[in-house]
């Protein structure tokens, strides 16, 4: 233990160099403890604070950090080369739905039997999600055969913060283009 520290009040004020003695009989008098901040500095910085209040502020602000951020799940969509339109519309509905809540979307074409020899069926299929969710998605994985299976990954576009301002001129200059 060093002889003095440098001391810092209960607002973070300096009150300078004093005795590690005086430091304590001013601690008990405020009654607040006596925490030392910076170790290795001569002499070492100690503050007068509530240290159970401390920890708990900091409790808090790590719980209110957990509480802010956002967990991105992967969201499973199956399809098959034979995949109707009424089904096809339906999954669409669900894949625009997951990537509206931050979610990323793993689609899934799955073969069976003979289907393998018409790969090009399935990557057509797949090649048709993409165009019909181009404006909001963006591909991460591009169609993979993976056994009897073709994987495509997709994650939801991000929107750029000067986006809405450099579209709005573009639009301006057509009708005094027309």
């Amino acid at each position: 233990m060093a002889p003095e520290v440098r001391l810092n009040g209960p607002n973070n004020e300096p009150l300078g160099v004093v005795p590690l003695q005086e430091a304590l009989r001013m601690a008990g008098d405020l009654d607040v403890d006596l925490v030392e901040v910076v170790a290795t500095a001569s002499p070492p910085v100690c503050r007068l604070m509530d240290y159970g209040k401390f920890k708990y502020q900091e409790q808090k602000k790590a719980a209110e950090a957990k509480a802010k951020q956002t967990v991105i799940e992967i969201k499973e969509v199956k399809f098959r080369p034979g995949t109707d339109d009424g089904d096809y519309n339906i999954k669409m509905r669900n894949i625009r739905r997951f990537l509206v809540d931050g979610d990323k979307v793993k689609v899934t074409l799955r073969f069976r039997g003979r289907e393998i020899t018409h790969q090009e069926l399935g990557l057509a299929l797949l090649d048709r999600i993409r165009a019909d969710l181009a404006d909001s998605v963006v591909v991460e994985q591009f169609p993979k055969l993976e056994g009897r299976q073709m994987i495509m990954m997709l994650a939801p576009a991000r929107k750029k913060a000067g986006g809405g301002a450099a579209a709005k001129p573009a639009t301006e200059q057509q009708p005094a283009a027309a």
